[in-house]
């Protein structure tokens, strides 16, 4: 099902808009439309699976991954929900694969240092890399790259914009 394609939807989220994007049964993309990097993600991601974007339309039947990302992300927004269920698809080198897997261990309504992510995967002098791999991430909230902060606990670059960024982070600590 859907092999050959990455069926893409738009989700309107509270702090911006997303692509969605699923490959067969996994969710793939989860992009701010208005990031710097968007093209390059799409790119990546259509190459790397060998597939070719797909818009859903009215006639199209509803695919059952991105109507589970859609809910999860609504009742991540509505405040029930801090973790995602949804089968993940991360397109990338096996160096970010790793950054975003370390990720993923931050608990929600908290954060980390990008320092402290290069520590965590084992790369203490790479902060640099590391930070271009978060930046990298098509798999926003989902794989949650809001959660890395840079030294001092300052609020440093995101796809979705700082302003994004903040809300995301005051919506995970108001809880």
């Amino acid at each position: 099902m859907d092999k050959n394609f990455i069926r893409i939807r738009h989700y309107s989220a509270p702090c911006g808009g997303l692509l969605l994007g699923a490959c067969g049964g996994s969710l793939c993309l989860c992009d701010w439309t208005d990031a710097p990097h968007h093209t390059a993600i799409l790119r990546r991601a259509t190459r790397e699976l060998r597939a070719v974007l797909k818009e859903e339309s009215a006639a199209d039947t509803p695919h059952a991954t991105l109507d589970m990302a859609a809910h999860q992300l609504d009742e991540y927004f509505q405040g029930a929900r801090s973790t995602f269920s949804v089968p993940l698809r991360a397109v990338g080198t096996p160096f970010q694969q790793a950054v975003w897997r370390s990720m993923t261990r931050v608990p929600y309504g908290r954060t980390l240092p990008y320092s402290a992510l290069a520590r965590a995967i084992g790369s203490p002098n790479a902060v640099r890399a590391v930070a271009a791999a978060v930046g990298a991430n098509g798999l926003s909230i989902f794989l949650p790259c809001h959660r890395i902060i840079g030294a001092g606990g300052a609020l440093t670059g995101y796809a979705g914009g700082l302003t994004a960024k903040r809300f995301l982070l005051e919506l995970e600590t108001e809880r």
